[in-house]
């Protein structure tokens, strides 16, 4: 047996989108019927190094599969001016849970951010209006690619509004996508009066106010990802439906996190977590529904879910490179 390396092409090639969210939605589902290990992400702190290092493991059973993994994954904020490297690195190893045989390693970096796309499909799917065809995009960083690559899947998206105060980043985006779809910089108001907003930015503070909305945007609040941190005014949340992922990871580091440590929000502002939408226990998007934001936190069984379609597909089209990791003559 060997163990298949997929480097960030290889799990880029075969991130086919559709599978993704398909398997991210399988992994909602089973979180909320109970059908999955996932520990509490573990962080070893290296303030020397200005940097950490978190282990997010997890296990999950879907209808016909089962798959394991973990993600290990480091924030050293020096990296890029003193190691020209990334800030942020991820690798992944996805497991075999019958025999814990190591069936891939491959690079979690471009896997998070495919399946953090896929998130953001699952929710718009579940709780934008149907006829959906404008998406405004608030930070146009290496996020936000997959966020229209994703959300074009569950929508006839045409039109693509993008913010970013760096003008690089905005035209980097737009040659990116512009053969593809009608895209064109705006304000953050513009983008946020879309059918469909994604923010995906750092910032700490809010950015996006309830007027700048139509009255049926829904909102995936992608970037806040740590206490005191948030995107949107408290104007938009204390109005809108509010979907989460994770209540202790989301009243803890998510969007909702600084009105609800305000004591603005609690529980009875939560409208569901998304699996409890996706497998029908909580309504899909109702007529009497305005704005809905969906708090993303990001979850380990996302990174397994995502980890299994890619390996399928990668193993199917002989993608990636083959070697020898465990000495199976040892018994």
């Amino acid at each position: 047996m060997e163990t298949l390396l997929l480097d960030p092409d290889d799990v880029d090639a075969a991130a086919d989108m559709a599978e993704v969210i398909v398997a991210v939605e399988e992994a909602f589902a089973a979180y909320e019927r109970g059908d999955v290990q996932m520990p509490a992400k573990s962080y070893i702190d290296l303030p020397e190094y200005n940097g950490d290092f978190r282990s997010m493991p997890a296990y999950m059973e879907a209808d016909d599969w089962d798959a394991a993994g973990i993600k290990w994954v480091n924030v050293h904020t020096d990296n890029p001016d003193e190691y020209d490297l990334p800030t942020v690195m991820g690798t992944m190893v996805y497991s075999d849970p019958r025999n814990a045989f190591p069936l891939s390693i491959m690079d979690g970096t471009t896997l998070t951010r495919k399946r953090t796309g896929a998130a953001a499909a699952v929710a718009t799917d579940h709780l934008a209006i149907e006829d959906a065809n404008s998406l405004g995009i608030v930070g146009a960083g290496v996020q936000s690619y997959t966020q229209l690559e994703a959300i074009s899947v569950v929508r006839d998206i045409d039109e693509v509004v993008v913010a970013d105060k760096r003008d690089e980043a905005v035209e980097a985006f737009i040659d990116h996508f512009g053969d593809e779809f009608d895209v064109r910089r705006g304000s953050i108001a513009e983008a946020a009066s879309c059918d469909v907003l994604s923010t995906v930015t750092p910032v700490r503070s809010p950015i996006v106010s309830a007027d700048d909305l139509a009255d049926h945007t829904h909102i995936n609040a992608m970037g806040a990802d740590a206490p005191d941190k948030n995107e949107l005014e408290q104007d938009v949340v204390t109005d809108a439906r509010i979907v989460i992922d994770d209540h202790e990871q989301c009243t803890h580091s998510g969007e909702i996190n600084v009105p609800w440590s305000e004591g603005v929000l609690d529980d009875a502002d939560i409208s569901a977590e998304l699996g409890e939408i996706v497998v029908g226990d909580e309504p899909r998007r109702r007529d009497s529904d305005g704005v809905t934001v969906f708090d993303s936190t990001g979850l380990a069984i996302q990174d397994v879910a995502a980890a299994r379609a890619v390996y399928e597909r990668a193993t199917a089209d002989g993608a990636g490179t083959s070697f020898g990791l465990v000495d199976t003559k040892l018994r």
